[in-house]
């Protein structure tokens, strides 16, 4: 037991590398709030494009867009987005290529979100809109839009922890996020102790709006 402590709940590493990892845990949270309403943006344009229009090449083709991005690997996109650009004559900045790389994949998955939502909104309300002079895109910004991300808002915040989460794969192009911190920190202490503390601290962020999350979907299911 006193083995176990020493090496993963460590009091005095945790206080030794606290500092280090919460620069770390800023990076984190920066990195989210870009990708997070970039990633959601693309997948709403993704998912109107895919309900609203009249043309099947163009929905087949962000159906292709969509189950692509779901089935490859992010990490393998993000290695592709940043190692492989400069044998295109393309040299992305680490931000920009992790950037581009989470909005890729994840606007997949927030356009499945939003298209599930889109489809739960009754046609009345599109038609009940339109018989008060509004245009099409202004019935779709102010009263199908806001319907539809109401009824699958437990989705959207479920989908976007998991996108906290998996800003720690930005490590494999050195950028300083909380994971990678860690990691350094347990280079040097040659001691595990760090990558815990990491865990605690993406549980202290986290667990907020896990809760939030579970509210959500209970009020969802009594509804």
């Amino acid at each position: 037991m006193e083995s176990l402590i020493q090496n993963f709940f460590n009091l005095e590493i945790y206080a030794a590398v606290f500092p280090y990892l919460l620069r770390g845990l800023w990076t984190t949270v920066w990195l989210s709030a870009l990708v997070i309403p970039l990633g959601a943006a693309a997948g709403l344009a993704l998912a109107l494009g895919l309900t609203q229009s009249g043309s099947r090449a163009v929905r087949w083709s962000i159906v292709g867009y969509i189950d692509f991005f779901r089935a490859f690997p992010p990490l393998v996109l993000l290695i592709l987005v940043y190692f492989g650009g400069p044998f295109l004559g393309i040299e992305l900045g680490k931000v920009t290529a992790v950037a581009l790389a989470f909005v890729l994949n994840n606007a997949s998955y927030y356009a499945e979100v939003f298209r599930a939502g889109l489809e739960g909104v009754v046609k009345g309300q599109m038609e009940a809109a339109r018989s008060t002079g509004l245009t099409r895109a202004q019935a779709l910004r102010y009263v199908v839009v806001p319907q539809a991300v109401k009824n699958v808002l437990p989705d959207l915040v479920g989908n976007s922890i998991e996108i906290v989460k998996l800003t720690s794969i930005a490590s494999v192009v050195a950028m300083p996020e909380l994971l990678r911190a860690a990691r350094d920190a347990q280079s040097l202490v040659f001691n595990p102790s760090p990558v815990m503390l990491a865990a605690f601290m993406y549980l202290a962020l986290l667990w907020p709006l896990t809760r939030w999350l579970g509210r959500l979907e209970h009020r969802r299911a009594r509804r």
